[in-house]
């Protein structure tokens, strides 16, 4: 929503106006552009008047009578470029937005520029968006991509971090947490662990968000902001989780969907790129080897097969691909038939295009063609990407991974010793054997014996290991040992339902033969435990003595004592170090 406003000048674009919209050039740097593309299609952003898309460094000419949305961060020279196309007068008119809040200096600096350049009057708008974060689901952001190792559990969590590198971390982790409640128009109720990178975040974005309620004539939360009519009139709570409460779930082999296509395959911004295999046949000696075709998939909201199996187990999400198919097989003669109807031979789908404007004219049964041939992207779309992933999954063994790691974390009794895990050839990469060995190091009561250890560092090595996060895991557990217990995750295994039954083996796309069909057991995860105690005001030593911060209250009542005593309807978890899917998806069923 704030983003279609910022495309329409700042003003609420009205429904169903009729006209064209104003044609308009929008011109973003990296950071833009990533918050952009996971919300709006190319077709989206032509809908609303935008016929070029550029970046901000890029060789730009001049477009004398079109206006130009700016949508970048507020940097040097960022702005310093901004200055150059005022001089150089580019466009007709100058919108700029920035991601994230300019400072008074820079904006002389434009100011200067503008009166340099006789451009004051094109200079139509200057706006601080707040959308320093990116929305990858209706319920899901992150806060950045372009530099998010800035941000990552790494840089937070390194020995040899300084105060001040370590200032200018939370002040961007902060910087997108306040943008997030300024287009959310809610001001949070935060709650964190103590003694954590969490409270640091905590402490700043408390600080941050009073200062600006303090400043009533200019603050962001009042009036008719966008979310105004967003929330109920009760406050959302804000968890801070700090990623050091829980390391084995991220290392965790995972079994649905939507986490093992992030894990496994190139996924970043809801986009997975595949390389695709080309065919078997040989080619002729002396030939150069064929180059693998790189595609690039977007799993979107509008992509209801995504959405209903995104957090399915694997062997499901392979079985409904199949019936989609199959129901889809039934209709392809309805396809041919139209297609014949419309006079279109093969797979020109750019006739198609150019006929749907006539569809009036024709058949009702018309209609429906593009629809069947959506459906057909998808079923290829997603026969495709399963196909890589099964292909994961066979050949480094992840559904034993997965299982041998939930009953490590369950603490349930293991058919097959670890060592073995680690020195078969066969099971999984260096990589896999080191995210099973350290997840094992994490769960167990007892850290193994010396002796134990050595064997085990042996055997890691042997299969190809670097054994720098051991080390890193060794310190890390002796320094919590001594802050909290250690993590429960429940004591329910999954249980295999068998092999997968013939009639799915026999005549599917899908070759499951040998992989497990594990079912999941729903329980809860560290961090949507914690959200549960705090949401329900559930006492318990897990979170009793989390810090409670009011930005609304005056000073001087920081406590863990929480103010109102009934349970939230609304909450945003954060991870400072990282987040991940399997949490995600943990978080959605325990709504369910």
């Amino acid at each position: 929503v704030a983003l279609k406003r910022m495309l329409n000048f700042n003003v609420p674009p009205v429904k169903n106006s009729a006209g064209e919209p104003v044609w308009k050039v929008l011109i973003y740097d990296r950071f833009g552009q990533d918050i952009i593309s996971p919300l709006l299609s190319v077709k989206e952003l032509r809908d609303m008047g935008i016929t070029l898309h550029l970046l901000l460094h890029s060789d730009r000419d001049a477009i004398p009578d079109v206006p130009a949305v700016y949508f970048v961060m507020p940097t040097e020279e960022n702005i310093d470029r901004m200055c150059q196309d005022l001089r150089n007068q580019l466009y007709e008119s100058y919108y700029l937005n920035f991601i994230s809040a300019i400072s008074r200096s820079k904006l002389e600096d434009i100011a200067n520029a503008a009166i340099g350049a006789n451009a004051v009057t094109q200079v139509a708008k200057v706006f601080d968006q707040y959308l320093n974060f990116i929305t990858l689901e209706d319920d899901m952001f992150v806060l950045c991509n372009q530099n998010k190792e800035l941000v990552s559990y790494r840089a937070i969590n390194r020995p040899d971090i300084t105060d001040t590198e370590m200032e200018t971390i939370m002040d961007t982790i902060v910087d997108s947490l306040f943008c997030f409640f300024v287009t959310l128009g809610a001001i949070p109720i935060i709650r964190c662990s103590r003694g954590t990178a969490a409270e640091m975040v905590a402490v700043k974005l408390d600080k941050k968000l009073r200062e600006n309620l303090r400043d009533a004539r200019n603050s962001l939360f009042t009036g008719d902001t966008l979310g105004a009519g967003q929330f109920s009139f009760q406050r959302p709570l804000l968890v801070l989780v700090d990623r050091n409460i829980d390391l084995a779930t991220p290392l965790h082999h995972t079994w649905t969907y939507q986490a093992l296509v992030h894990d496994v395959l190139d996924f970043h911004l809801n986009r997975v790129n595949l390389e695709e295999s080309t065919g078997t046949e040989s080619s002729p000696a002396g030939a150069r080897p064929k180059k693998k075709n790189k595609k690039s998939y977007d799993l979107t909201s509008s992509d209801k097969f995504w959405q209903k199996h995104k957090g399915s187990p694997f062997p499901e999400v392979a079985e409904s691909v199949q019936q989609e198919l199959e129901s889809y097989r039934a209709q392809e003669d309805e396809v041919k038939r139209l297609k014949s109807i419309m006079g279109i031979e093969g797979e020109d789908e750019g006739a198609i295009s150019m006929l749907s404007d006539n569809t009036a004219k024709l058949t009702s049964a018309v209609s429906s063609l593009p629809e069947l041939l959506e459906k057909k992207r998808l079923i290829d779309l997603h026969t495709n990407v399963a196909t890589a992933v099964l292909e994961h999954i066979k050949s480094r063994k992840l559904d034993v991974y997965f299982e041998y790691e939930e009953k490590i974390m369950s603490k349930s009794t293991l058919d097959k010793s670890l060592l073995d895990m680690i020195s078969d050839p066969d099971a999984g990469t260096p990589e896999d054997k080191m995210r099973l060995f350290l997840i094992y190091y994490i769960s167990s009561a007892q850290a193994p014996s010396e002796i134990d250890l050595e064997q085990y560092k042996k055997a890691l090595t042997d299969a190809g290991c670097n054994l720098a996060p051991l080390s890193y895991i060794k310190q890390w557990k002796a320094f919590t040992k001594m802050a909290s217990a250690p993590t429960s995750y429940g004591n329910t295994a999954p249980k295999p339902l068998g092999l997968f039954s013939r009639v799915m083996n026999t005549g599917s796309q899908f070759v499951m033969e040998g992989v497990k069909n594990l079912v999941l057991k729903q329980q809860n995860l560290p961090v949507t435990r914690i959200l549960d105690n705090l949401m329900e005001m559930k006492s318990n030593p897990e979170t009793d003595d989390y810090r409670y911060f009011d930005p609304k209250m005056l000073r001087g009542s920081d406590s863990s004592v929480p103010r109102n005593k009934n349970p939230f309807q609304e909450a945003i978890v954060f991870v400072v170090g990282g987040g991940n899917y399997i949490e995600y998806q943990n978080l959605i069923d325990y709504i369910k």
